[in-house]
């Protein structure tokens, strides 16, 4: 079977992947606050490097919005022209965004297969999601099949999102301050570690430490609080605007892991807006 892959834009794949695994970028939006409108559709990295600019000058975050059923359902419809049997959605966690009911709603109009998922993730965790799709789709699964696989490993923890924000406030003006409790302050100076609960789909804060090599360690001993060390995994670094941080952090993966790939991406406009500039960190699959 011919099987297309969705992802949504916060996914912050690697480029050079959407031809390699054959995957589709369905952008989410975003408003700013005089009502100026721009997709997260970001290619290279002169793009962003000025979306980062122009979110540093502004008082006021732009707020993003998910794509309209409409335009999910151009995506369907345009993979079923180009002869595709077969549609797997990757979405970005529910407790983010409303983007996977809108790919479920929409999927029940069509006669060909489409499974849509809930990652319970977003960032470069979701391209990894899709890597791994592709993988078993190559070994002949049904999307069925494979959809089930990614929903078993991510309940099984074998997909780690873990990064650290050295801008709070932006997690402040974007408005989710409710949800960081404990961590809401002068915070400036502070960098602080987050990663994705694998359960809830929600952002959560686990430690603050001051400097970035902390944080880097930070980081790595999360992941090591749900991958052992050795195991195999493929990683994806990345980054807003902070990518000097990221050769310091492939080197403490790569000697506490046996990587089989490793990678990196920058963070699109959405995920940028909501953890800011100076943002760094890693998505990890656990391979074995």
């Amino acid at each position: 079977m011919k099987t297309k892959i969705l992802l949504d834009s916060t996914s912050d794949i690697p480029h050079d992947w959407l031809d390699k695994l054959d995957v589709t970028l369905i952008p989410l939006h975003l408003t700013w606050p005089d009502g100026v409108q721009e997709d997260d559709d970001s290619r290279d990295i002169s793009d962003i490097k000025d979306f980062w600019n122009r979110l540093e000058k502004s008082d006021k975050l732009p707020t993003s919005s998910q794509p309209s059923p409409g335009e999910i359902r151009n995506f369907y419809e345009k993979a079923l022209k180009e002869g595709y049997e077969e549609i797997l959605v990757l979405c970005i966690s529910t407790n983010m965004s409303g983007t996977y009911n809108t790919a479920k709603l929409v999927a029940e109009e069509f006669d060909i297969p489409i499974y849509v998922v809930d990652t319970k993730n977003a960032s470069s965790i979701n391209a990894l999601a899709a890597k791994r799709a592709r993988e078993l789709l190559n070994e002949g699964k049904s999307v069925e099949e494979v959809g089930k696989i990614i929903e078993k490993e991510i309940a099984e923890e074998k997909f780690q999102a873990i990064f650290y924000v050295s801008r709070f406030d932006y997690l402040v003006k974007g408005g989710r301050v409710s949800k960081f409790q404990g961590f809401v302050g002068n915070l400036l100076s502070i960098n602080v570690g987050l990663y994705i609960e694998h359960n809830t789909g929600a952002m959560i804060p686990f430690k603050k430490v001051r400097g970035e090599k902390k944080a880097r360690t930070m980081l790595i001993n999360k992941a090591l609080e749900e991958v052992p060390e050795g195991s195999t995994v493929d990683i994806i670094l990345v980054h807003a605007d902070n990518e000097d941080s990221l050769a310091s952090l492939r080197k403490l993966l790569e000697a506490t892991y046996n990587v089989r790939e490793i990678t990196t991406s920058f963070m699109g406009k959405v995920i940028s807006t909501h953890v800011g500039p100076g943002t760094a960190g890693f998505a990890l699959y656990k391979v074995k």
